[in-house]
Formats: C-alpha cells, structure tokens, sequence
C-alpha cells in the first residue's frame, strides 16, 4: 500500500515538473520598431511567434563582422535544410554610417536571400548601445578616435514570445548542433 502511494507521488511530481515554467538564460526583447535593408520598418511586431537569431555587426567593420556574416549566412542554409522556420536580425552598432542601403550592399555579399535577413539601422549610437547591454547583456561602444565599433560576436536565440532563449560562441564547433537541438525544442 506505502509503495503505491509513493509511487503515485513521483509519478505526480514528474507530470507536474513537465509542466513548469519556462527556464530561459535572458530577458524577454521588449517591442522595438527600426528600418530593415530595404528601407522597410521591421521590428517586434514582425517577430511576434517566431523564433529568431540576432547578431551585431557593422559595413565598415576590418576584423570580427565578416566571419560572423559569413557564419551567419552558412547558419540561414543550415536552418534551411533542417526545414526550420527561422529568422534572422543584425542590428548595425554603427547605425551613424550604415544606411539601409549599405546594409543591403553588405547582406548581398552574405545571401541571395533575404526573406528572413533583416539587417537593421534606424535607431541612435546611444539606443545601439543602451540595448545591446540591458538586453543582450552585451557591448556595443563607438570610440571616438576610432572609426571601428567595439562589439559582442554571439549569436542570440529568441524564442515565439521575445525571450532571449540562449548565445552561442560562433566559433565553436558544437554551437550549430546546440542552436538546432535548442530551436527544435521550441517547436
């Protein structure tokens, strides 16, 4: 009869454990509206119930931004073969100098498609800033005797609700496996 019990207990225990809530490394994105690569607005409200993958670059970057665009574009193939429904967001730390048409040049060089690539501009060097650390717990820092921008290579997962899931380290060679794994959890 103890047995029983017990055994109704864990059982009890597990079911409710399934149904906990949700257990997320960041903070959820609060709504944001900016200009994409085709001089669009894009922004939270386009991302409502979608999973998407930030980064932050810049067009007239000489080290990091470029193997992290041409990462990034290996992972909208990868995404694609996996038949994984996911956008992609670079927002520019250096939004003074690239302009939604530079952005465009720049993406071009990375993809032949950008129906889920939106680079985006729009938005101040202050708000670039500000946001990169109180949401991406990141940095973004312009110098001002440099005309290279200071800035965080991770990649970020945001999941359907705007909660930032996980960041991965674009030069490790687990980091695709973990994305894809953590993305098809989402599902």
């Amino acid at each position: 009869m103890m047995n029983k019990k017990w055994i109704s207990v864990l059982m009890l225990f597990f079911v409710l454990s399934g149904c906990g809530g949700k257990n997320y490394s960041g903070p959820s994105i609060p709504p944001f509206a900016f200009t994409d690569q085709d001089g669009h607005e894009f922004g939270t409200e386009q991302l409502q119930d979608k999973i998407w993958i930030a980064s932050f670059i810049f067009t007239k970057c000489e080290t990091v931004c470029t193997p992290m665009t041409s990462e990034m574009a290996d992972l909208q193939k990868v995404m694609r073969e996996e038949d994984l429904d996911v956008e992609f967001v670079s927002f520019t730390v250096d939004p003074t100098v690239d302009s939604p048409e530079l952005l465009k040049q720049y993406v071009g060089q990375f993809t032949d498609d950008e129906s889920n690539w939106h680079m985006l501009t729009g938005y101040s060097q202050k708000d670039i800033e500000e946001m990169a650390v109180s949401e991406f717990q990141t940095i973004v820092q312009k110098p001002k005797t440099s005309s290279q921008v200071i800035h965080g290579t991770n990649f970020y997962l945001i999941d359907r609700e705007g909660y930032i899931v996980d960041e991965y380290n674009y030069v490790d060679d687990e980091y695709v496996k973990q994305i894809i794994r953590d993305i098809k959890k989402l599902r």
